[in-house]
């Protein structure tokens, strides 16, 4: 590890809002040990008991949202109204696992030659999460909440732009009254994660991240023969047809594009819309962006505040211009931006080619990929075309259209006339190289359990 500090630089004006001193391998040591001695007292504790402090947790998160969400919009540039609902959702998530763990792990009983068989779920140990700073509480809590019922226990390496709400939801447990141990946070870099994972005493480890990221995280855990879980980037394909709700599908649209900056890996980032409907969905789309508040994320108006750092801000700047130079059109409202800090006028991308980063890559703000298509089997082979499989969109009134998008594009989700959103109470996560495995509902909480199976004579 290094001595050196690590800065928390606030992406609306370029200012240090804090520093952190990474844990040395002495202290990354201690708190892995610290995290085993308490899995072996956790794993015996009652879901009545662990319900209990999850149920508080919700209560702390609700009673300091404003301070939590603050210091996420302060790291993040996250609009201060989408940071507080944030850390409502983790609330929300909390409550869920709370009353519904027991039934998720309940035993199941199997057939059996022998008089009696089942499979029942028991905790592995000491998990590490390798989490990202778009959404840094709620990528944590739907984590945390399902592993701490299970009876397991956690490590937290958070993006090193977030190490305040890294602490702030190590502070959530605390407060909450567990044990001490029982979810913790390891200030290191990216480049120390891998002598964690290969730490015998960490078992199973979670990512969300990146595709290299989290390629990386999977061959060091199948070097060591744990189990990985990957939620990884998006393109998500958005279906306009002929019968959809156009004005429905447009507001939905344009939040299901600019949300969270438009720095989400399930946002909609691919729009397919029918050539019957094309000029008047293209024509109110511009309008709506056109009306979206580019400002201060701390004032509860703005609707677009500034990208989390400065090279995804430039990363962002160069796949627009590579796929206006290979041919597409952009539509830019024309904000006055600040001239410090990693702003960016959200924009509207039409026609790209094939080849050109607004076809092929993830672009990760506030930029809408459109195109006309004319048929639905068109528009199912654009969107499948992707090495990205997390969410899908389709808005249509035509049951038959439904039932293809349904079975034939490639996603973990297709949400019909809605936008993909995570739900405790619904599986989480994609295909190809969107990663693999299920968070949420009984598939997030069974992720990192043991199924024993159970035989008697």
């Amino acid at each position: 590890m290094t001595d050196q500090t690590i800065k928390s630089v606030n992406p609306a004006n370029g200012t240090v809002i804090e520093e952190f001193t990474p844990h040395t391998p002495a202290e990354v040591t201690a708190i892995i040990n610290q995290s085993e001695a308490c899995f072996t007292d956790w794993r015996k504790t009652s879901f009545e008991h662990r319900a209990k402090l999850l149920m508080k947790a919700a209560d702390v998160l609700e009673a300091n949202a404003d301070r939590y969400a603050a210091d996420m919009t302060a790291e993040t540039g996250k609009p201060l109204t989408q940071a507080k609902a944030e850390v409502n959702k983790c609330a929300w998530v909390c409550r869920h696992y709370a009353e519904q763990a027991e039934g998720y792990l309940a035993d199941e009983i199997m057939e059996s030659n022998g008089s009696k068989a089942y499979v029942r779920h028991l905790p592995l140990g000491v998990l590490l999460a390798v989490m990202p700073w778009n959404y840094p509480f709620w990528q944590v809590f739907r984590f945390a909440a399902p592993i701490l019922m299970a009876g397991n226990t956690g490590l937290l390496k958070h993006a090193s732009n977030v190490f305040r709400s890294a602490l702030n939801i190590e502070e959530v447990f605390t407060e909450a009254g567990f044990p001490e141990g029982a979810f913790k946070t390891l200030l290191i870099g990216s480049k120390h994660v891998e002598s964690v994972i290969k730490d015998e005493r960490v078992r199973p480890v979670s990512l969300t991240g990146s595709g290299p990221a989290g390629g990386a995280v999977a061959a060091t855990a199948g070097s060591q023969i744990k189990p990985s879980l990957l939620e990884l980037g998006g393109s998500d394909a958005f279906i306009v047809m002929p019968s959809a709700d156009l004005e429905k599908a447009l507001d939905t649209a344009l939040t299901a594009r600019t949300q969270n900056n438009g720095q989400s890996c399930i946002a909609a980032k691919r729009f397919f819309v029918h050539a019957d409907v094309y000029d008047a969905f293209k024509a109110g789309f511009e309008a709506r962006f056109k009306s979206l508040k580019v400002g201060d994320p701390m004032d509860e108006t703005t609707n677009i505040g500034p990208i989390a750092t400065a090279s995804i801000r430039d990363e962002l700047v160069e796949q627009v211009e590579k796929s206006v130079a290979a041919g597409a059109s952009v539509f830019k409202p024309g904000n006055t931006l600040p001239d410090e800090g990693n702003w960016f006028d959200p924009c509207i991308v039409s026609g790209a080619p094939k080849g050109s980063p607004s076809a092929d890559e993830e672009m990760f703000g506030p930029v809408a990929n459109l195109w006309k298509i004319e048929s639905l089997d068109e528009a199912i082979a654009r969107a499948n075309d992707s090495v990205f499989g997390l969410g899908s969109v389709i808005f249509t009134q035509d049951q038959s259209e439904m039932d293809q998008a349904i079975n034939e594009l490639e996603a973990g989700a297709t949400f019909v006339n809605a936008m993909v959103a995570s739900d405790p109470r619904l599986p989480f996560g994609g295909i190809k190289q969107s990663g693999y495995g299920r968070e949420l509902a009984a598939d997030g909480i069974k992720a990192f359990v043991n199924r024993k199976t159970v035989y008697f004579a």
